[in-house]
């Protein structure tokens, strides 16, 4: 199912005894725009440090209820890898951090999930997968910081990173929510990560391959459309 992320903010995150927190932040790559963590806020609980959730242990999403269920317990969360709050996430604590739940690390491999092109939740199932050499360079960051980012068109800026869509099997961000006010107000389009060239860290820049006449033209974002991109319809991709 395909969720908006400012939607899933606030979500209860129920572990396996008991509530763990709500729905801080997330943290994707921009090589597989795949989210990687999911920063929950504990409230009193661990509040000394972040808490973070790999999507191995994201079991569902219930839109009804507003809460993901998560297949850990307060004691197994409690005993992982301490990173102090608002320190980023380096590749050391990384590998410390997936040693310790024993999944598979997801920037060894070819595919968005390292051997895996999913997530695989059946631990027999990866341990038996052998693992490759394949690496590659993940540059993780927050949902929160690269909202409000400028996106510039081929021809020109046009709007900001308004939100993300993301897909709660997969845990991949199929579009990004453009708000074009400052060139047509009001109006929203949608963007799929396959048209993002590069993006600027120091710029705060998203970079798409297509022009600002292809974007006017393409259909406005409204919960409707979410409906068709549901049904796989690429809004986008044969305008650029």
């Amino acid at each position: 199912m395909l969720n908006k992320i400012k939607i899933l903010k606030g979500y209860r995150l129920d572990g396996l005894d008991g509530e763990i927190g709500k729905v801080k932040e997330f943290y994707f790559d921009d090589t597989y725009w795949t989210i990687r963590y999911l920063v929950a806020d504990s409230g009193n609980w661990l509040s000394y440090r972040q808490v973070l959730i790999s999507p191995h242990a994201l079991l569902s999403v219930n839109k009804e209820e507003q809460n993901i269920a998560i297949n850990l317990t307060k004691k197994q969360i409690e005993d992982s890898p301490p990173l102090e709050s608002d320190k980023p996430v380096s590749r050391q604590y990384e590998k410390t951090y997936y040693m310790y739940y024993g999944w598979p690390i997801y920037w060894l491999g070819g595919y968005p999930w390292g051997p895996f092109p999913y997530i695989v939740h059946d631990r027999e199932a990866f341990l038996q997968q052998e693992a490759e050499k394949k690496e590659w360079d993940p540059n993780l960051r927050s949902t929160n910081a690269v909202s409000g980012y400028h996106i510039q068109a081929s021809d020109g800026e046009i709007g900001n990173v308004e939100d993300f869509i993301v897909d709660d099997q997969t845990w991949a961000i199929r579009y990004l929510i453009i708000n074009t006010r400052n060139w047509w107000p009001g109006k929203e389009v949608l963007v799929s990560p396959k048209l993002i060239e590069r993006v600027s860290w120091d710029a705060s820049k998203v970079f798409v391959n297509l022009s600002r006449e292809a974007i006017k033209q393409s259909p406005e974002y409204t919960e409707s459309v979410l409906v068709e991109v549901k049904s796989d319809i690429h809004v986008m991709h044969s305008r650029h």
